[in-house]
C-alpha cells in the first residue's frame, strides 16, 4: 500500500524539497502540505495521513503542541519530527509527547523515505547513534521526567523486561530476535504486551520510559 504523507514546515522550500524527494520514491505519496500546527492538525483530520513529517520551531502553533494535538485524537498517524539540531530539547519533549522519532533536515533522500517506510511500518525510528543520546541527554534535564517506577515495571514479565530495554537501545524487533533467539512474531507479541501493560502509545515511548525510569541507564 502507498504510504500518504503529510509534510509540515513553515520555510516552502523545505516543503518543496522533501515533497519532490518523496514523490519520487516507490510507495509514497505526499498529499498535501501545511505551514504551521494549527493547520498540521485541520490537515490530518482531512486527509488522514500515514506519516506526518513535523517541523518543530514555527509561528501561530509549534510541531510540538501539533503533536500533543495529534496524538490526543488517536489518530492512525505516527510524527516524525524535523529538526535542524539533533540535540534540540523541543525534540525531546515532541518524543514523550508520542512523535514516532525524529530526522535531521540534512538527512539525505534515502535516509528520509526510509524514515517514512520506518516510521509507517509501526516502528520507532531510534538510531542508536543519535536518538539514544538525545533521549538520554533531555530525560536528565526534563522537569517533568518521571521519577522510578518498579511498580510499572513490576508488571512486566523477566522476557518483556529483557525487551523492552532492547527497544530503548535502539533495536527494531528482528534484531531483538536475533539476540533472544526466538521468531520475530513472538517478539512483536512481547512488544504489544509492553506497551498495554505500561499505557504507552508506541515503541519511542517505551524507550523514553525506560530511560525516564531509570531501567536503562548510560553505559
Amino acid at each position: 500500500m502507498t504510504i500518504r504523507v503529510l509534510i509540515v514546515d513553515d520555510q516552502m522550500m523545505v516543503r518543496e524539497g522533501f515533497s519532490v524527494l518523496l514523490n519520487a520514491m516507490e510507495g509514497i505519496e505526499v498529499v498535501g502540505e501545511a505551514v504551521d500546527g494549527r493547520q498540521a492538525i485541520a490537515q490530518v483530520a482531512a486527509l488522514r495521513p500515514d506519516v506526518v513529517l513535523m517541523d518543530i520551531r514555527m509561528p501561530e502553533m509549534n510541531g510540538l503542541e501539533a503533536t500533543r494535538h495529534i496524538v490526543a485524537a488517536d489518530t492512525d498517524a505516527k510524527v516524525l519530527v524535523l529538526t535542524t539540531f539533533d540535540l534540540d530539547e523541543y525534540v525531546y519533549q515532541a518524543l514523550r509527547a508520542g512523535a514516532s522519532g525524529f530526522l535531521l533536515k540534512d538527512a539525505s533522500a534515502r535516509q528520509l523515505a526510509e524514515g517514512v517506510r520506518v516510521v509507517a511500518a509501526g516502528e520507532a525510528l531510534l538510531a542508536p547513534s543519535v536518538t539514544k543520546r538525545l533521549i538520554l541527554e533531555f530525560s536528565k534535564l526534563s522537569e517533568v521526567a518521571r521519577s522510578p517506577d518498579p511498580a510499572g515495571v513490576g508488571e512486566l514479565t523477566e522476557r518483556e523486561t529483557e525487551v523492552l530495554v532492547l527497544i530503548a537501545q535502539g533495536l527494531s524487533n528482528a534484531e531483538i530476535a536475533d539476540r533472544l533467539l526466538v521468531a520475530e512474531s513472538t517478539i512483536k507479541t512481547h512488544v504489544s504486551r509492553v506497551l498495554v501493560k505500561l499505557g504507552l502509545r508506541d515503541r519511542t515511548q517505551a524507550a523514553v520510559y525506560a530511560y525516564e525510569t531509570r531501567l536503562v541507564t548510560p553505559a
